[in-house]
């Protein structure tokens, strides 16, 4: 054995762009659509309030999205080494520990940046920071479940981020309908992600993941996610004809009505057609929720 050996040096700090990729700028989109869903419902005035939205963008998508995908990256670098060896952590562009420290990083900038926006903001990203590491990390990892991940997906992706963006123009809790909207549409991307699982079915059930395809089949599943998608809807146009905007609601029911005619299609043939299905009917999903923004937004 050779005494005089020297001592491994430290993993180098990882390049900016692979910071940038483990962080998959392409998932920052759905949060951010979600935040500026919440402004149009303030019915707030955005004049003036250039930098606060500027950093409620940058909070809801690059920050806390950016992170969840760190946290999610690291622990499933095991998986992803076999099934994605080209990503930053199982390539060694990310070396040692540097993918941990990097989501503990953006979860305390997350932090910071939120407390400085304002109480009700930060009880709100404190709220999707929990999902983030509970969806992931061990022992609670929600993504093993097909019930439960989904839906810790859509309340953090669509619900949190559109209540922080009317609270970063009120100041305070939205009111109580745009919470009651902002839930539904959360609950509703159950659905959303639950498709997301039909391209992994077989890899799914080799490997023990509980995606509800994996579990119940491509047709059972299916059809629960199109429950749950129009179910959600059918609430926001009761909450909106119950707050008398009946036009709004109108034409949320026709964004239904057409989804309605794209799960036909869709529950033929479950995994042929669930990516065409993700442009389609899930377009018309976000275009109902900036519809409903709009109309609660008229009530200020």
């Amino acid at each position: 054995m050779n005494r005089l050996a020297r001592p491994l040096l430290p993993p180098a700090p990882p390049l900016a762009s692979d910071v940038l990729e483990l962080s998959k700028p392409i998932t920052w989109f759905p949060p951010m659509w979600a935040f500026g869903c919440g402004v149009i419902a303030s019915g707030a005035p955005v004049a003036g309030k250039g930098a606060l939205l500027l950093a409620g963008v940058m909070l809801t998508g690059p920050l806390v999205c950016g992170t969840s995908q760190m946290v999610n990256d690291w622990f499933d670098r095991h998986v992803d080494a076999i099934n994605e060896p080209g990503r930053p952590i199982p390539s060694g562009r990310i070396a040692g520990n540097w993918g941990l420290w990097l989501a503990v990083a953006g979860t305390l900038l997350s932090l910071a940046l939120a407390i400085a926006m304002g109480p009700v903001v930060a009880v709100a990203t404190v709220a999707a920071l929990i999902l983030a590491w509970a969806y992931s990390a061990p022992p609670v990892r929600l993504k093993a479940s097909g019930w439960w991940g989904p839906l810790a997906v859509g309340l953090s992706y669509e619900s949190l981020t559109w209540f922080t963006g009317s609270a970063v123009m009120l100041a305070a809790v939205p009111p109580i309908e745009v919470c009651a909207v902002l839930l539904l549409y959360g609950a509703g991307a159950w659905g959303i992600m639950t498709l997301n699982d039909f391209k992994a079915v077989e890899g799914d059930r080799l490997t023990g993941v509980r995606s509800l395809p994996a579990m119940l089949g491509t047709r059972p599943a299916v059809l629960l996610a199109c429950l749950a998608m129009a179910a959600a809807q059918v609430g926001v146009i009761a909450v909106l004809l119950a707050s008398g905007l009946a036009l709004t609601a109108g034409l949320v029911g026709v964004a239904l009505l057409l989804q309605g005619i794209c799960m036909v299609r869709l529950t033929g043939d479950p995994r042929r057609f669930a990516p065409w299905y993700n442009a389609t009917g899930v377009s018309l999903y976000v275009i109902g929720m900036v519809v409903a923004a709009f109309g609660l937004g008229s009530l200020r």
